[in-house]
């Protein structure tokens, strides 16, 4: 091979080392909190209740009218980040007349969350997810039992509409799990997100 020959070869794999790098770089990164198209700095308070919520535990579904949420977002080294400190549950009832909720609660307050892309869809992957549920009813199989949900749920984040959806789907597309006397159950709720501090009434997105 002469010199120009090798001067064309090197420069065409430093071209396409760098177009690597760049389509690497691209796809590592993680998107992050943006209220009017800008990036939030420092941290804001964000508010919501589900238009509908509900956790199936195999043969018992449960639902709750208020399934609200607090959460604290703010973005780090290029990541937007999230702490859910509250989650109050009230007026919850199950699809079954044998069965009814005496209690229900969130625990191990705040769950850490995250923001990651797949597939060029934005999700919030929340961690340490913990509720524990407490049926009654004489002939409710569930009745005495602690009922605990755990593990990690992922949300799809539309902006158009700026709400977060969990269902079977997101959680497939983010490799998440709750689980609840060892089994696998589903959890489907559409979470509206608003400001409540700094930017209030500003549009939220993730990008």
């Amino acid at each position: 091979m002469n010199r120009n020959a090798k001067g064309i070869f090197l420069l065409g794999v430093l071209v396409a080392l760098v177009i690597s790098a760049v389509f690497a770089g691209s796809a590592g990164a993680a998107p992050n909190w943006k209220f009017e198209a800008k990036e939030l700095t420092g941290s804001e308070t964000v508010l919501g209740g589900a238009y509908e919520s509900s956790m199936t535990i195999p043969g018992l579904t449960t639902k709750c009218e208020n399934f609200l949420y607090k959460l604290t977002i703010s973005n780090s080294a290029g990541t937007g980040k999230a702490s859910l400190t509250e989650m109050p549950l009230y007026n919850c009832s199950t699809n079954s007349s044998a069965c009814t909720v005496s209690s229900i609660g969130a625990e191990a307050l705040p769950w850490a969350g995250s923001l990651k892309t797949v597939s060029t869809k934005n999700y919030i992957v929340i961690e340490g997810v913990k509720v524990a549920i407490n049926y009654s009813g004489a002939e409710c199989v569930l009745g005495g039992i602690l009922v605990t949900v755990k593990g990690t749920a992922g949300g799809l984040l539309d902006n158009a509409t700026e709400t977060a959806t969990f269902d079977a789907a997101s959680f497939t597309a983010t490799a998440t799990q709750l689980k609840a006397l060892g089994q696998p159950i589903e959890w489907k709720g559409v979470f509206p997100t608003e400001a409540f501090e700094w930017h209030r009434e500003q549009a939220l997105s993730v990008s």
